[in-house]
């Protein structure tokens, strides 16, 4: 497989050096993406860079993660207005860890290959540097004319923001000597990003010229949005995270059944492995008939199994098939944490578990336990119009007992009130 053409059909490429697909075509070749330690779980944000790496590996090349323990202690100003908070050393480890366990599912870090993964943290090289040395050898070699044509520095300097601090404005000079010293220890010739670090890459590439009398090579993908124009990778709840701690599968999976059908288009080619042939057939087929909306499920299913497990994307097909028709079965198997993701946001109400010991009458529990409905009277009329269902079975007797035997997950009562009112009872 072709690096360059690979990605060129998936819409992943934005700016590449001059040189980049002949170094490719001439030798095995060593790349790396750095990856923000700042929390110990990556967001489907950084998926965009993981993808290039697992490519660039399947391809035949050698993928390096950098973990950006000394960057991750000053903040990069690309495409950001405010500093960000900076971390201790036992973080940033701690981090590292958890971000190494989240890649290793994706990138083969293990086998005895020559193109075998590497995970490196930019803190072990840079601690022992001095700030004089810094000044020194590194600093000598980049003009600040260079440096302030950056548009990240531009940028901070137009009025984006809070200005710049000196912290962030070596930023680039820090992650060029990252390149520099991968160039000379590693023999990696490659950095890969989002057009956002096009600036910092290529200061790198400028360093190695100058200090090491090397060619290196930077490409870029784009920076992945919404068709409407919004940040990719945020919802309500904030980012969706791969660590199910933070995002649980059905979260996850629900992100990307949701997506419209434009960006589903796109996200099909960056964020699974599925070939051409098969990425055009799905397009097109979609295409026919956008309502079944085949293209979103299919990019749920791979990402959901590619990030979690198979196990855990039929669980998250289960639970969303709970409002969409899955009825008393699809209840049933459910488990607490799925009934409370699946109906977050829909009114509860508390009640004694010791009160469905002896069974109460279904119309007691809904006026007289939990305050569901107004009257006796309104939820007789609405069971005689067919508008009522106890745990996805529709209810037509208001009399009828109700038991610790009815309990889902032997925790929750569901009632339904015609087809998009839910109401969760909790026994408690």
């Amino acid at each position: 497989m072709d690096f360059i053409e690979e990605l060129t059909w998936r819409g992943m490429i934005h700016d590449m050096m001059p040189g980049t697909a002949e170094q490719l075509k001439k030798e095995m070749t060593t790349a790396y993406v750095g990856i923000d330690p700042t929390a110990d779980s990556l967001h489907i944000g950084h998926l965009v860079g993981v993808m290039m790496l697992k490519h660039f590996q399947r391809c035949g090349h050698k993928p390096v993660a950098l973990i950006g323990g000394a960057t991750g202690m000053i903040g990069d100003p690309s495409g950001k207005s405010l500093e960000r908070n900076l971390l201790d050393e036992e973080t940033l480890r701690r981090n590292q860890a958890a971000i190494k366990a989240q890649l290793s599912k994706l990138i083969d870090f293990d086998s005895t290959a020559p193109n075998a993964a590497e995970m490196v943290n930019n803190y072990d090289w840079m601690k022992e540097q001095t700030f004089l040395g810094f000044i020194r050898d590194i600093g000598k070699l980049i003009t600040v004319n260079y440096m302030m044509a950056k548009d990240s520095v531009k940028k901070r300097f137009n009025g984006e923001g809070e200005g710049m601090s000196f912290t962030e404005f070596t930023y680039q000079l820090v992650q060029g000597f990252d390149f520099l010293h991968l160039y000379e220890t590693k023999n990696c010739k490659l950095q890969l990003g989002g057009s956002d670090q096009w600036g910092n890459i290529t200061t790198g590439t400028e360093l190695i010229r100058r200090k090491a009398g090397g060619e290196a090579f930077a490409l870029t993908c784009p920076l992945i949005k919404k068709a409407d124009g919004t940040k990719f990778g945020k919802t309500e709840s904030g980012n969706v995270w791969l660590d199910p701690r933070y995002t649980s599968p059905y979260k996850f999976y629900q992100f990307w059944v949701n997506v419209s059908d434009e960006d589903a288009e796109r996200y099909i080619k960056i964020f699974t492995m599925l070939d051409k042939e098969t990425v055009e057939a799905l397009i097109a087929e979609h295409r026919e008939a956008p309502h079944l909306r085949k293209l979103q499920k299919k990019l749920a299913e791979e990402v959901t199994v590619m990030i979690h497990s198979r196990e855990d994307y039929e669980r998250a097909v289960a639970a969303s098939s709970i409002l969409f028709g899955g009825g008393a079965d699809a209840l049933k198997a459910a488990d607490e944490r799925t009934i409370l993701e699946v109906f977050e946001g829909v009114p509860q109400f508390e009640i004694a578990r010791a009160d469905l010991e002896a069974g109460v009458p279904f119309s007691a529990l809904c006026t007289e336990k939990a305050s569901l409905f107004a009257s006796k009277g309104e939820l007789r009329r609405l069971i005689q119009g067919g508008g009522i269902s106890l745990n996805g079975t529709k209810t037509a007797d208001a009399e009828q007992t109700v038991t610790p035997a009815d309990l889902i997950s032997g925790k929750f009562l569901l009632v339904q009130k015609g087809k998009k009112n839910y109401f969760l009872i909790i026994a408690k």
